[in-house]
């Protein structure tokens, strides 16, 4: 055990020292990360026996992903949103859909084995896209300001949105049935799930902020303090809806919007260490995932898998956007490089993991789709994502320069 925590503890030491510089070459936190999964996990040096079975891996997992829901909606700026409402809106509410159901279709073509609901699982799973992996283009000043807005509000809220449709279709894949139905108990079970889930959110948020601000009132809120709460609030939004038989990942996304909305324009300061601690469970997740996930995954390797995830990072994501983006005024480079920003991470190890524990008929092929497509993605949008910024932005400049002149 001790092992296992020196070599994160080192690791992590020396990534958050040299991240900055890394952060403007081809090698993303993830592919890194992974990368040292894969090194010193048993496919590579077997320094890193972590051991974990399904079920703790799917407890950090659920973790990590409740606190970075949590704070990235509650970072979500909705006033910006709100005055730039056109594409988000548009990737949101009809780029998500046409993406599970293109991949959705595609998938049928390909894979004869697994049933239509395991299907819809598999283009659910890797319809979100991570905001983290993104990082490169949304903060990169040269690419036009509403691209990297819209891409932003577009992977801060969509694997949220993901959440409630995974559930739809993953209680009907189990096929638990009651007197009433399948199609009844998903529908009603889902129905609990979501509104549980907002009810705890939504209300463990609100007075939990109401005490803050009383309590910071009085002086009771010291500096040192200060940054727990939020960390606290977004386990204790997931926890408590899980334990009532809701869904925590609504919890925690539904409590990030009102904590956001709450405290304004504090919200930045608040919210320092729970990104830093989510970060920090990314890191790990990403490590246990090049350790853990990725090796037992390609067991399960086929050509239609690699089609798949191939599609999965072009056709699939990238031709819906396009279309969704029609006559918005954006120029076909723009929207190209909108498709082709949607790097698959951190959510879709989460659903991947939650899904492979109701061990489903075809549970091994949907591990290794997602697996797959999540290690391509981290390579592909790593490597180009500067890269292709730049070049953005110098033809955004060239056609700026023309217009004028």
């Amino acid at each position: 055990m001790y092992e296992n925590l020196a070599i994160l503890a080192i690791f992590a030491f020396v990534y958050s020292a040299v991240g900055g510089a890394l952060e403007k070459t081809p090698f993303s936190g993830a592919l890194v990360f992974t990368a040292c999964g894969l090194a010193f996990g048993p496919l590579g040096l077997d320094l890193l026996q972590l051991n974990m079975d399904a079920d703790g891996i799917r407890t950090l997992a659920e973790i990590t992903l409740a606190l970075v829901l949590f704070s990235d909606a509650a970072n979500a700026n909705l006033g910006v949103l709100k005055r730039r409402i056109r594409l988000p809106g548009r990737l949101l509410g009809i780029g998500l859909p046409l993406t599970i159901l293109l991949g959705f279709g595609l998938g049928v073509l390909l894979f004869d084995g697994l049933g239509l609901l395991e299907i819809a699982l598999i283009a659910t799973m890797l319809a979100p896209t991570d905001a983290a992996l993104g990082k490169a283009v949304v903060t990169n000043s040269a690419v036009p300001v509403e691209i990297r807005e819209s891409l932003n509000a577009e992977s801060g809220l969509n694997d949220g949105i993901c959440v409630p449709v995974l559930f739809v279709f993953l209680v009907l894949a189990t096929g638990a049935s009651t007197e009433g139905g399948t199609t009844f108990l998903a529908l009603r079970l889902v129905a609990e799930e979501i509104g549980i889930g907002l009810a705890v959110g939504i209300g463990l948020t609100a007075a939990g902020t109401r005490l803050l601000a009383l309590c910071d009132g009085k002086g009771w809120l010291t500096e040192v303090w200060r940054q727990l709460p939020v960390i606290a609030l977004s386990i204790g939004c997931f926890a408590l809806a899980q334990s009532l038989g809701g869904s925590g990942f609504i919890a925690s996304f539904a409590g990030g919007i009102f904590f956001g909305w709450v405290a304004k324009e504090h919200r930045h300061r608040l919210l320092l260490a729970a990104e830093g601690t989510g970060d920090t469970l990314a890191l790990i997740t990403w490590v246990v995932f090049g350790a853990v996930v990725v090796g037992d995954s390609m067991a399960n390797f086929t050509w239609q898998v690699l089609v798949y995830a191939l599609l999965s990072l072009t056709v699939i994501r990238m031709l819906p956007v396009f279309l969704v983006l029609s006559g918005t005024g954006l120029r076909t480079d723009e929207k190209l490089f909108m498709g082709w920003f949607g790097p698959r991470g951190l959510a879709s190890i989460v659903f991947g993991v939650i899904v492979l524990g109701e061990q489903l008929p075809g549970a091994g092929t949907i591990t290794t789709a997602v697996a797959l497509t999540i290690i391509l993605s981290i390579i592909a949008h790593g490597i180009s994502a500067n890269t292709l910024a730049r070049a953005l932005a110098v033809r955004v400049k060239r056609r700026k320069a023309a217009a004028s002149s």
